[in-house]
């Protein structure tokens, strides 16, 4: 009987853990703002493979990016440099311009410099404010878990835009 009575205290305390993490958990949001440049002399984004019925594809279905941009404190390219998103988007659906997001946001300056936070999900980008679900982080954010808001800021027909990012982390 003592040792029923001890497994199950053990399997108690092992069930109760993932809750004790989430007590804990301490909220943060960043905001900053992407900016993917497929244009010009450096572009940030540039296209590695595509389908062979791509470029018939009314949404580039098939297409994958890989990306480092600057990520910055405002929506003016020149404002200050807060870190970097570098990883790949694809576009992945075929009724609706909708892109898989891998990505590593690196944060380089100011109280998160040296953290990271990772972003994968869809992000349908003709809609207004598009959830994105963040998957984990390092440094101040390790364990993070929590979702970004997207919105475009600003594009044009070539493909580049700037996006504003508000991020909720529990970490």
């Amino acid at each position: 009987m003592a040792n029923i009575s001890l497994s199950f205290s053990f399997i108690l305390l092992i069930a109760a853990l993932p809750w004790t993490r989430t007590l804990h958990a301490k909220k943060t949001n960043v905001q900053f703002y992407f900016h993917d440049t497929v244009t010009g002399k450096t572009p940030s984004a540039i296209k590695v493979a595509e389908a062979p019925t791509s470029a018939k594809s009314s949404t580039l279905f098939g297409v994958l990016f890989i990306i480092d941009d600057p990520l910055t404190e405002k929506p003016d390219p020149k404002s200050k440099e807060v870190g970097r998103a570098q990883g790949l988007y694809a576009s992945a659906a075929q009724q609706e311009v909708g892109l898989l997001m891998t990505l590593t946001y690196q944060f380089t300056a100011g109280e998160f410099n040296g953290s990271s936070i990772v972003i994968v999900g869809k992000n349908s980008v003709f809609h207004k404010v598009r959830e994105l679900p963040v998957v984990g982080g390092t440094g101040a954010f390790r364990f993070a878990r929590g979702y970004a808001l997207a919105r475009t800021y600003w594009f044009n027909a070539a493909g580049d835009a700037i996006v504003g990012y508000n991020v909720t982390v529990l970490h």
